[in-house]
């Protein structure tokens, strides 16, 4: 009977229960992620295939485009020169853009912040750069003055006396 148990016996099946929960949710983790793993690896592959076709059919753009050129009556060199420069002034708008979006990363300063606090207030202070402020200490509470846990179960019956 579950009453007749001791309390050793009981806290062996809880932490017996809880490693097997915790092997359980583990394992579903790992069939989870294996699952999303392989959805993703087709995933990426599809949009690989797709990218590549796009890029095919941008030459293939490209040329037509520098054709027409040549049909309107400009050189064939002119005509591609002309493709070819605004390729190159497209590449160069998207390496500016993405230069500036690169330049207003933040570096995971609140995360550096957070982990050089747990450190310890002498080596935080020392590691911590000029730009980034030390981390300020919070007031300390004021001190607990209600009952204590004697106090709290003091109306109750001694284990030992309940045997």
């Amino acid at each position: 009977m579950p009453e007749d148990e001791s309390l050793g016996a009981l806290v062996a099946q809880a932490s017996h229960h809880i490693s097997t929960l915790v092997r359980s949710e583990i394992e579903l983790a790992k069939a989870e992620l294996k699952f999303d793993a392989k959805r993703v690896g087709m995933a990426a592959g599809l949009f690989g295939a797709a990218a590549f076709m796009g890029h095919l059919c941008l030459i293939l753009a490209s040329f037509a485009i520098a054709y027409a050129l040549v049909a309107v009556g400009l050189a064939t060199w002119l005509a591609f020169t002309i493709v070819t420069v605004f390729y190159l002034l497209m590449a160069g708008l998207l390496v500016l853009v993405g230069y500036r979006r690169l330049k207003g990363l933040t570096g995971m300063k609140r995360t550096r912040r957070s982990l050089r606090g747990l450190a310890g207030p002498e080596e935080a202070e020392e590691e911590l750069p000029e730009r980034i402020p030390a981390p300020t200490t919070a007031p300390a509470p004021p001190p607990y003055t209600g009952p204590t846990a004697g106090q709290v179960g003091a109306h109750r019956e001694s284990v030992s006396d309940a045997g």
